[in-house]
């Protein structure tokens, strides 16, 4: 692998269960899963794979694969009830030290993540990451977490994908809580924002010479053609999906360019800074990290209007070259994206934390799941990855997304991402043959 850690990852709300055992408070994606209408078939992750049980065996099978790391999430539930309490749960820290010591004792490398989306509900009833009380809630858990295993797990990830939380979840209503205001994904992508920077001298302070660092889902961009209109197109997306949020932490402030738009439409005062942007913010978020996570699946292509904008010669991906979930193959993005990241932003080091494809395989009669599409892309990505690290970008890791086929969000059980397939009536475990490739690889 050329010294490029691969792993496999997971997150709890996605694999857990057990969501009303030991204490565990109700979490945004709960009730958002348990609200009619809102994923399909009415799913929800009140079992999904049962890992909160089955961990041991789970455990075993990134044993067996021979991947060097593991990367998984805490549940805030399982920690702080309500998000309000003045001590932790004692049965929510006991269960991922457990884990915790079986991951080390199976020779793997724990990589922590502090969140992956699970909010606690009642932080959310006074106003979840739209409101300054939940990074306060936030650092209470990050302090609990680090102070019970700051002694063993050595690479932390703050927060995962805040553009999902805060767009997705404020914004398009598409992820929990539901909400739809823009004022309010601003408010909470500052605030995730915010929540990262005041993590990170925490996790410092409990665990000295720990490596700690934020996840983000850049999205490379394309322009259709090679038209002036479609550059600027790509521009604009860069600054808005990406710049965002990877811009405040490198000490760069928000673009100016987003701040322009919403002025005008009404979002951002005329002069100066909302009131939700206080003075020291934009310090705080860009505290020195240890490396830079980037989630990659698929690439971008971005179209300016059409009215002055034609003739255009534009490429579509064929069908046969999009994932069951629909987005394209293209690992060349992966080599781009993280290319241009060292360019321009200079991380002391950067990890593919996720990485993967929907193939929606099942079983044949012999039991074996032959996912041949899901053996390409890992090993079309992979070779990405490395062909990065042989041309200077510091890139150390690859996590596979994901170890199983769980509940994918707002997607429900209906999209498999995992290289062990998962019976979710049973709970039966079987390897897929992208798991026996990544297995056979390693040992090679």
């Amino acid at each position: 692998m050329s010294g490029l850690t691969l792993g496999v990852s997971t997150s709890a709300y996605q694999t857990e269960g057990a969501v009303d055992e030991d204490g565990r408070g109700v979490s945004i994606w709960d009730r958002f899963a348990h609200t009619p209408g809102k994923v399909p078939a009415g799913d929800h992750g009140d079992v999904a794979c049962d890992h909160y049980h089955r961990w041991p065996q789970d455990l075993d099978i990134v044993r067996d694969l021979g991947v060097h790391a593991y990367r998984f999430s805490i549940s805030w539930p399982r920690i702080f009830p309500t998000g309000f309490e003045s001590k932790p749960n004692e049965p929510g820290l006991d269960f991922y030290e457990r884990m915790v010591d079986g991951i080390l004792e199976r020779g793997i490398v724990p990589w922590v993540t502090l969140y992956h989306w699970d909010l606690p509900q009642p932080v959310q009833d006074v106003g979840g990451w739209a409101h300054r009380t939940s990074v306060s809630a936030f650092e209470r858990l990050i302090d609990a977490v680090t102070r019970r295993l700051g002694d063993r797990v050595t690479h932390y990830n703050t927060i995962n994908e805040p553009w999902c939380a805060a767009i997705l979840g404020y914004e398009a209503g598409q992820h929990a809580p539901g909400v739809t205001d823009r004022v309010q994904a601003l408010q909470a992508a500052h605030h995730l924002l915010l929540a990262h920077g005041r993590a990170v001298p925490i996790v410092r302070a409990n665990s000295p010479g720990a490596r700690v660092g934020m996840v983000v889902n850049p999205v490379q961009a394309y322009a259709a053609s090679p038209s002036p209109q479609d550059a600027d197109a790509v521009d604009r997306f860069h600054a808005w999906f990406n710049q965002w949020f990877i811009d405040p932490l490198a000490g760069r402030g928000y673009p100016e360019r987003i701040v322009e738009e919403e002025r005008a439409a009404g979002h951002w005062p005329g002069e100066g800074d909302p009131d939700w942007l206080l003075p020291g913010d934009l310090s705080t978020i860009s505290v020195p990290c240890d490396f830079l996570g980037v989630n990659y699946y698929s690439r971008s292509i971005q179209r300016g209007p059409e009215e002055g904008n034609l003739p255009r010669v534009i490429e579509e991906p064929a069908d046969d070259a999009r994932t069951d979930i629909g987005w394209e193959v293209y690992p060349d993005g992966l080599y781009d994206l993280v290319s241009q990241l060292h360019r321009d932003y200079r991380f002391p080091s950067l990890a593919i934390t996720e990485c993967g494809a929907a193939y929606d395989t099942e079983p044949d009669a012999d039991g074996r799941v032959r996912d041949a599409r899901r053996v390409d892309y890992l090993s079309t990505h992979i070779q990405a990855a490395e062909r990065a690290r042989e041309d200077g970008v510091p890139l150390e890791a690859f996590f596979v997304w994901s170890l199983l086929d769980n509940f994918e969000w707002n997607e429900g059980y209906a999209r498999r991402f995992g290289i062990v397939h998962v019976d979710f009536d049973t709970q039966q475990r079987t390897l897929k043959d992208s798991a026996l490739w990544l297995k056979n690889r390693l040992r090679s």
